[in-house]
C-alpha cells in the first residue's frame, strides 16, 4: 500500500474503464480510489463492476450529489492518508494526464520532491488538441497566479499531482476552501509555504476525447479571486500557521470513519 491514485469523476462512463485498467497495465502496484458525485450515466456502477477483476486494488467511493473537484481531493486524501499510503497521486479520468507519467511523477518525489506537478510549462511539456480559449485561458492564470503570488511554480493549475505522506499530513485540510482553479493553486501554495519541495515534471497535456469538459465561469472566477484571497492572507494574515496542522500526523474523525468502513 504505497502508491494509490484518485480520480474524481462526474459522468465519465466513457473513460472510466479505459483509464483504470491504463493505470493497472503499468504493472507498477498502483491503486486506484474513484471518487464519484453521484453520476448519472452510471460511473459509478461501471467502477463497481470492475472491482472484482482488480481485488484490493481498486476502490470505489460515491458521494451524494456534485459537491466540486476540490471536495472530491481531499475526501481522497484523507481516505489514503488513513491506510498508510506513501504516494498520493491526483489524475484527470479523461486521458487528459498520460498514465505513464505516473512514474515519472513517482521518481521525482522518490528522488527528492515532496510534492511533483506533471507540468505542461516546463521544458518538455505542452499542449495537444487543447482549442486556443483554453490555451490563452491556462497560460494567463499561470501567468496571474505567479504575478500575485510570487508561488514558484509555472503550472500552478495543474490537477496531475503526486503528495507525500507527509505533506498531506502537514496540512490543515480543513482550511483549503476552493475547488477548482484555486483548489489546485492553493495546495500548492500550502505546500510551498510550510516548506515542502515542489518538482515540476514535464508532461503533454492532451484535450479530452470523449465527455464534457468540467469548466465553467464560476471555476474561471474563483480562481480570479482565490488568487487574491491567498495573497490577502499572506500580507494581512498568518496564513502559514492557518494551514498548518499542529497535530500533524492525525486527521478528523472522517478519516477514521471511512477506515472503520472499509474494514466492516
Amino acid at each position: 500500500m504505497q502508491k494509490i491514485v484518485i480520480i474524481p469523476t462526474y459522468n465519465e462512463k466513457e473513460n472510466i474503464s479505459n483509464i483504470v485498467r491504463a493505470i493497472f497495465a503499468l504493472e507498477q502496484q498502483y491503486h486506484v480510489l474513484v471518487i464519484d458525485d453521484s453520476s448519472p450515466d452510471g460511473t459509478a456502477d461501471i467502477v463497481r463492476e470492475m472491482q472484482d477483476a482488480f481485488p484490493g486494488q481498486l476502490f470505489i467511493e460515491q458521494r451524494k450529489g456534485k459537491q466540486g473537484l476540490g471536495t472530491a481531493y481531499i475526501y481522497g486524501f484523507r481516505w489514503a492518508v488513513a491506510r498508510g499510503y506513501e504516494y498520493i497521486f491526483e489524475m484527470d479520468a479523461d486521458f487528459s494526464h498520460n498514465p505513464k507519467d505516473l512514474d515519472n511523477l513517482y521518481e521525482a518525489c522518490v528522488n527528492g520532491a515532496d510534492v511533483a506537478v506533471g507540468s505542461r510549462y516546463v521544458r518538455g511539456g505542452g499542449n495537444v488538441n487543447w482549442p486556443r480559449n483554453r490555451i490563452i485561458l491556462s497560460k494567463g492564470a499561470s501567468f496571474y497566479t505567479r504575478l500575485i503570488i510570487q508561488l514558484p511554480v509555472k503550472d500552478p493549475t495543474a490537477g496531475f499531482v503526486c503528495y507525500r505522506r507527509e505533506v498531506l499530513e502537514a496540512i490543515n485540510l480543513n482550511e483549503i476552501k476552493f475547488t477548482g482553479y484555486a483548489f489546485q493553486i492553493e495546495m500548492k501554495f500550502a505546500a510551498w509555504k510550510l516548506g515542502f519541495v515542489i518538482r515540476e515534471v514535464p508532461i503533454i497535456f492532451r484535450d479530452r476525447t470523449y465527455g464534457a469538459s468540467k469548466m465553467n465561469k464560476g471555476i474561471v472566477k474563483e480562481g480570479i479571486i482565490g488568487v487574491l484571497n491567498l495573497r490577502w492572507q499572506s500580507w494581512f494574515k498568518d496564513y502559514r500557521n492557518r494551514v498548518k496542522k499542529t497535530n500533524a500526523g492525525s486527521f478528523p474523525a472522517v478519516g477514521s470513519e471511512l477506515l472503520a468502513k472499509t474494514k466492516q
